[in-house]
């Protein structure tokens, strides 16, 4: 048997140490096959980089916050794993989460992206689960994720707080769009893409990853941030001919 090959988790970050900590913490604590976590590391003042050194992490420290895709991008340039994840600070790891991802990606060759069902998102990903606070989802989680294919169902569009995807679609369609930074609709472009070279997205309907939900997003930028939602839709109508509402 040959080695489990390595999936890169890239955590870009901002001035939100509770958070990357948590989120590092919980990747730690539920992931029992092979990978790496990749800090991008948007300019922080927080003593971010010194937690990155204390906990042995690999590192990339950028000059100032150049926002999610570039921060993303810079952080798969240098990923070393066969898939690669993006994946929110405010997100936690929960039991099992990696290997069942895993196995939707790989369930079929032109499966290219695959993401979890959450307590926080838009669209058909999230989930109501009738808990509150972290502890209360980690332990939702503990009981609800069990492999299960018959959960899992395509879609046209994955949100971008944890997506997971193999290296050769990302060596085909390329990085993320810069031009959508600071963020908002990279997300909903990558997977566009994706799905014009003939990949297919899955949502994995049995496996729960918890979400607190713009923690960092939305302190960065809290009086233009539907103002920017709006315009990041509306260069996405004018690059592609078409709504990403219409995939939600």
């Amino acid at each position: 048997m040959g080695k489990e090959p390595l999936t890169s988790i890239i955590i870009p970050t901002y001035n939100a140490l509770d958070l990357v900590s948590r989120c590092v913490d919980s990747i730690r604590a539920y992931t029992r096959v092979p990978y790496e976590i990749i800090i991008v590391d948007n300019g922080s003042t927080d003593r971010t980089a010194e937690y990155g050194v204390r906990q042995s992490l690999r590192f990339v420290s950028l000059p100032e916050n150049s926002g999610f895709p570039v921060a993303c991008n810079k952080g798969l340039a240098v990923a070393a794993g066969e898939q690669l994840m993006l994946l929110n600070n405010d997100c936690m790891a929960t039991p099992d989460w990696l290997p069942q991802m895993l196995a939707a990606l790989y369930s079929s060759p032109d499966v290219g992206i695959v993401g979890p069902v959450t307590n926080y998102a838009s669209g058909r990903q999230r989930i109501d689960t009738g808990q509150g606070g972290p502890e209360e989802q980690l332990a939702f989680a503990a009981d609800y994720n069990r492999s299960d294919p018959a959960k899992w169902q395509e879609v046209k569009r994955l949100v971008g707080f944890c997506m997971l995807f193999k290296r050769s679609l990302y060596e085909r369609i390329g990085p993320l769009d810069e031009g959508f930074s600071p963020g908002h609709y990279e997300d909903d472009d990558y997977c566009y893409r994706a799905v014009r070279k003939g990949y297919r997205l899955l949502i994995c309907g049995d496996t729960f990853v918890y979400h607190q939900g713009s923690a960092s997003f939305t302190s960065q930028h809290p009086d233009g941030w539907q103002d920017l939602i709006r315009r990041n839709r509306q260069r996405f109508i004018e690059k592609w001919g078409c709504d990403p509402l219409s995939f939600m």
